[in-house]
């Protein structure tokens, strides 16, 4: 079972932008489905935005036209470029190939 582990998360201000890796722990060829989730203090984890193996992108309402995931296979790693921060944006970011199994994540704060 491939594992992730997200990094690229911090501070950031408002209207600043992040880019967030997930790196796999073995190869993501195969997985036909990948998802950037995020979890608020208080909130539910909810989806942000997902990828196929054929490159179909979808977005929460939330985040289009600032947010745009991506997958590197030859470096197993997927990404997700977040541009025009806005607070509401603040959590801990999590990607999965399930939605049901977890790594540490990584957290983000926009924030003046």
């Amino acid at each position: 079972q491939v594992q992730f582990v997200e990094s690229g998360g911090g501070l950031a201000q408002p209207g600043g932008s992040l880019r967030l890796s997930c790196a796999a722990s073995g190869s993501i060829f195969g997985l036909y489905y990948i998802g950037w989730y995020r979890q608020a203090p208080g909130k539910q984890r909810r989806l942000v935005a997902s990828i196929t193996s054929g490159g179909s992108t979808n977005y929460a309402d939330s985040v289009k036209g600032r947010f745009t995931i991506s997958r590197d296979n030859a470096k197993n790693t997927v990404y997700l470029q977040m541009n025009s921060l806005k607070p509401e944006d603040t959590a801990v970011y999590y990607c999965s190939a399930t939605g049901t199994d977890w790594g540490q994540g990584t957290q983000v704060t926009v924030s003046s």
